[in-house]
């Protein structure tokens, strides 16, 4: 399998591919807000891609348009990603409080432009999250985005907030 950024900064993966204004309601649809997380991340983006959440592996890398997890503020919408295994979401752009939202829980997220058409279902990315470079393995394309800043990296290799402030209180 891939490596993740939880264990590196350098992730290599399986692309599934979205297009702009994914929302949070089809990144964690209301109907399921209150089951378990094992429940919830089975209907993770099925509105849009049924086969998503049934096979998705672990290392896999979404890629998007703009405004990637714009609506509510649903915590949840990042925890199903990160819970599916996902290892990255690279996008043109993120809706401010879902990228808040992800690192909190330890789910990495680049913005790139470009992105979205350099990549098809199905392709292998190469992300490198300091740089926040990305590469499409299968065209030899090379973008590169917004690095996360070392206290974020440092979020995310922790596993997410909760870690990093159990840690302090120890």
């Amino acid at each position: 399998m891939s490596e993740t950024a939880l264990e590196h900064d350098h992730m290599t993966g399986r692309v599934w591919k979205f297009d702009s204004d994914i929302s949070t309601d089809v990144l964690s649809p209301g109907q399921y807000a209150v089951d378990p997380v094992e429940v919830r991340k089975l209907h993770v983006l099925e509105s849009v891609n049924p086969e998503f959440a049934p096979n998705v592996q672990p290392g896999d890398i979404v890629v998007a348009g703009s405004n990637f997890g714009c609506g509510s503020s649903r915590e949840t919408a990042a925890e199903n990603l990160r819970a599916l295994g996902v290892a990255c979401v690279v996008a043109e752009s993120f809706a401010r409080i879902f990228m808040r939202n992800a690192v909190a829980v330890g789910l990495p997220v680049i913005v790139c432009k470009g992105v979205h058409d350099s990549f098809s279902d199905g392709d292998t990315a190469k992300v490198v999250l300091s740089e926040g470079s990305v590469t499409n393995i299968d065209t030899g394309t090379s973008l590169v985005g917004d690095s996360l800043p070392a206290e974020m990296r440092d979020i995310l290799a922790a596993g997410g907030i909760l870690n990093v402030l159990q840690s302090q209180s120890e």
